[in-house]
């Protein structure tokens, strides 16, 4: 099975990695293309085009002209552990054990603006370019544009290397329309995750992203490769509603919290 996530605006490059183990993202050249444009930009035009603070602005300014490709422990961290936010609260990596370590960099997939795909050991230095940027480039006048076919292509060959062809997409939605799903080469689940507000299920960012990030965990510590494994999910509350789910989107409840 392969999981796909989204990456998350807060970083950690402050404190280490509980491993030393890491690997080199695989679309590098592609990064490079897109630093090369960012450069161009001001801070003024980032604040403009990302919609943020000039403090903000400044510092991604800086990270686009102090970016360079060649990764190590010592300008880089890994991904897995540099992504802070809801969805990793949940994936909880600094409490994985070498071996679960090993299955997530087998298993797990992160989605990329800068990146395009990440394994959970690939370095990265520091950014900020979130999906849907609409940033100019010489391929289109965004990064869906830019990176058209590659990131599926990277899925595919990643499922390749699988024991399935299962994904389980765990992303965002911004996110994962950076994936072609009539190209992916293996059987595609989302899914949705609804607690219980007023007497109403729906679906609440802050609570769904740290579910998604608490399944990923899940399906990597028990190794599950069948939509009945992924239908078992049952971490800090949720449980699978077949009357509300289709195979392709598996619905989870969680009652109200109090």
């Amino acid at each position: 099975m392969l999981v796909l996530v989204s990456p998350a605006k807060t970083l950690d490059f402050e404190n280490t990695a509980k491993t030393t183990s890491f690997t080199q993202p695989t679309l590098l050249d592609h990064s490079q293309q897109l630093i090369e444009v960012c450069r161009e930009l001001t801070p003024v035009d980032i604040a403009s085009l990302m919609k943020v603070s000039d403090k903000i602005a400044g510092l991604n300014a800086a990270r686009f002209s102090e970016w360079q490709p060649d990764f190590t422990l010592e300008n880089a961290k890994q991904a897995m552990f540099a992504f802070r936010g809801d969805v990793y609260t949940g994936l909880d990596a600094d409490s994985m054990s070498e071996a679960q370590i090993i299955k997530a960099q087998q298993h797990l997939r992160i989605l990329s603006g800068l990146y395009g795909l990440l394994k959970p050991l690939d370095l990265m230095q520091a950014y900020r370019l979130e999906m849907g940027t609409s940033l100019e480039n010489p391929k289109g006048k965004n990064l869906y544009a830019f990176w058209g076919e590659v990131i599926t292509n990277e899925i595919n060959a990643a499922v390749k290397e699988q024991t399935d062809d299962l994904i389980v997409n765990l992303a965002s939605n911004e996110y994962f329309k950076a994936v072609k799903p009539k190209l992916l080469q293996a059987s595609l689940i989302t899914p949705v995750f609804k607690d219980c507000k007023n007497g109403q299920y729906k679906v609440i960012s802050f609570y769904a992203k740290k579910a998604r990030g608490l399944m990923a965990r899940y399906l990597i510590d028990k190794d599950i490769k069948t939509l009945a494994g992924v239908q078992k999910f049952d971490a800090d509350g949720y449980y699978f509603n077949e009357a509300l789910s289709t195979p392709a989107a598996p619905v989870f409840l969680r009652e109200e919290r109090t």
